[in-house]
Formats: C-alpha cells, sequence, structure tokens
C-alpha cells in the first residue's frame, strides 16, 4: 500500500514508519525537520511539510491509500496544536480525494471500560484533571474527524511506554479494554497498521492497551 505518515519524527510516528516499510508498504514521511527521522528505506520518501496550510499538503497524500497521523501534544506546554494540525491534514485529504485515516488520541477521550474498577476509576479522573487542556484538545480533534468526509478512525491508547514490539495487546471498538493502563507505542503503531483495511473500525474509536 501506500501510505503518508505525519508526526513521523514522534514515537508512534516513527514506529509507524519502520513497521510499514518492514512489512512492503510504500511510505511518505511528512516531517518540519528531516534530520529527526531516525528510519531510512528504499520505499521511503521524505516531504519537508508546512502543517499549516492544506494546500501545500496535497502532493503528499495525493494518491495514498491511507494517511496515518502520530501528531500529538508531547507536554502540557504543547495543548492546543493537535486539532489546527489535524484540520490541516483533513483539508489536503479531502481536497486529493483520499479516504482512509488513522489517528491517535488517547484512552480518555472514549468511554470508561465495562466493570471498571474503583482503582482504574480515580485513574482517570486524575490523570483527566492533570492533562485536562491535552484532552480537550483530543476531543476538539474527533470532532473534526467525525464532521470529515474521510474513513477515519480514532485509535485510543492509556499511559504509553518505550517497549519493543510485542503484537500482544487488546483492543475495543467503540470502548476502551478492561484494566488496561499501558501500552507500547511500538504496538500502537501495529494496531494502526493492522487496522488500514478494517471496515469495523471506520468512523470508530478504538481502544487498545496491554
Amino acid at each position: 500500500m501506500k501510505l503518508t505518515v505525519f508526526g513521523a519524527t514522534g514515537g508512534i510516528g516513527g514506529e509507524i514508519v519502520r513497521q510499514a516499510l518492514e512489512a512492503g508498504h510504500e511510505v511518505t514521511a511528512v516531517v518540519r525537520d528531516p534530520a529527526r527521522l531516525a528510519v531510512t528505506g528504499e520505499r521511503l520518501g521524505v516531504v519537508r511539510g508546512d502543517l499549516s496550510d492544506p494546500e501545500a499538503l496535497r502532493s503528499a497524500v495525493a494518491g495514498r491509500d491511507a494517511v496515518l497521523s502520530g501528531l500529538g501534544a508531547r507536554t502540557r506546554k504543547d495543548a492546543g496544536i493537535t486539532t489546527p494540525l489535524t484540520r490541516t491534514v483533513l483539508g489536503a485529504m479531502e481536497a486529493e480525494g483520499v479516504r482512509r485515516l488513522l489517528v491517535v488520541t488517547a484512552a480518555p477521550i472514549g468511554p470508561a471500560p465495562e466493570r471498571e474498577s474503583a482503582l482504574d476509576r480515580g485513574m482517570r479522573r486524575v490523570v483527566s484533571a492533570v492533562f485536562k487542556d491535552i484532552y480537550a484538545d483530543l476531543r476538539e480533534t474527533e470532532a473534526e474527524l467525525a464532521a470529515s468526509g474521510t474513513d477515519w478512525t480514532a485509535v485510543r491508547p492509556p499511559k504509553l511506554l518505550d517497549k519493543p514490539l510485542t503484537g500482544r495487546y487488546r483492543r475495543v471498538i467503540g470502548g476502551f479494554p478492561h484494566g488496561g493502563r499501558f501500552i507500547g507505542r511500538a504496538d500502537v503503531a501495529h494496531a494502526m497498521l493492522s487496522m488500514m483495511g478494517d471496515g469495523a473500525t471506520v468512523g470508530q474509536g478504538v481502544g487498545v492497551a496491554y
């Protein structure tokens, strides 16, 4: 498949690029600073992208089978960046007629797991309070996705870890895995790539966790 990856210099985005190349896909990585992209490969193209201008991104998404985005705030100071960046990506995709889009948001954006324990419920409340501005931005991002003409999927992980790929995680379409507290960035990337052709995930938030 021909893929475009935004946020390719981040933890999840970099893993998407690496795993996609290993799977034989053709990948275009859109980055602000190509020097920060650690992944290389014969099927990899790198585009220095202006993420404020949909017109400037049209060539990066034209003719692609899917677009995957690891864009998001890295710290609380970055809260508010995800929605406008995603809006730019949506504008470029809709202008080129590209439909499939998978993005990363976060577990607290979706519904609580069924049979959530008191401890997990308390942790969710604390985390939601501490990162409230980031989560407000991600809720707005998901609203933009829902209003778009794309076949979108929002992948919602809990606390992210830097761990090797395991391929062993749980996912719940429209919900969240019971007792799921952690997941590695490599496994989030794996989950996103595995969902590209899964019609059941279109127009859905999907919770992923160990």
